[in-house]
């Protein structure tokens, strides 16, 4: 082996320590499968290939980690509310899975220290601190086994985080219950969402949301969905003693 080839080597195992002693401090378990943790903190942007040519990103594990996270959740509150409705359970679990919960989650751990990507931190959006907490769940999942799985995610996710209490009240979606209560009250709404840059170097999108034709609020954000709900939560408040009454 050429000093090159051998400095490499060298180099890549130190990085690899590196990251499994930080792991091992997060995780409070020492991580074998280490190659897995590693693409679940890897970014599409990078481009990687393994040697089938199949990419390296975290998101199929992604997509493990969040099956397993619902599975885990769905057994705990069938546990913990034995008189809750099938479509309370459900509603329940939607809350604690939520996007911003499992963001807050994410942001609450500094997963984003460890992740590689070519796109600046500040233009991934906040989505990517619940996404690389989902493929971490998947790493466990494939380093561990369901069992352990389940006990991190017990300890790191029920204890600290789930208030059954709060959870029923918390909103998981402005427009979704403003759309409800039009209909119910049959008045007519409507959400006229366009592109909105200016200028901006991220996509941005406006909405103005009209209830009996006249606009009630707007909201703007780096995606529709986003800024939907912005103007919707704006309309909520704008209606919260007709929304309560009802």
């Amino acid at each position: 082996m050429n000093s090159f080839i051998r400095k490499i080597v060298q180099q890549h195992s130190k990085e690899d320590a590196e990251f499994h002693n930080e792991l091992r401090k997060l995780l409070n378990f020492s991580p074998r499968k280490i190659n897995q943790y590693k693409k679940a903190f890897t970014h599409r942007s990078v481009q990687m290939l393994d040697r089938k040519g199949n990419p390296i990103n975290y998101e199929r594990l992604e997509f493990l980690g969040d099956s397993i996270l619902g599975s885990v959740i769905a057994a705990y509150l069938y546990k913990k509310v034995p008189t809750g409705t099938e479509g309370y359970l459900t509603q329940m679990r939607s809350k604690i899975v939520s996007r911003e919960h499992l963001n807050e989650l994410g942001k609450d751990l500094n997963l984003i220290r460890f992740v590689k990507s070519n796109i600046d931190q500040s233009n991934v959006g906040d989505n990517i601190h619940g996404n690389i907490f989902e493929a971490l769940i998947g790493a466990i999942y494939l380093d561990k086994g369901y069992n352990f799985c389940q006990k991190f995610i017990y300890h790191n996710v029920i204890v600290p985080y789930v208030d059954i209490e709060k959870l029923e009240g918390k909103i998981t979606s402005y427009k979704g219950l403003i759309i409800e209560w039009c209909q119910k009250q049959k008045k007519i709404y409507s959400f006229d969402t366009y592109e909105d840059s200016g200028n901006d170097p991220v996509k941005h999108f406006s909405v103005k949301v009209s209830i009996d034709g006249e606009q009630v609020a707007k909201g703007r954000a780096t995606s529709k969905k986003k800024a939907e709900e912005q103007a919707s939560k704006r309309v909520y408040f704008a209606f919260q003693k007709q929304i309560s009454l009802d």
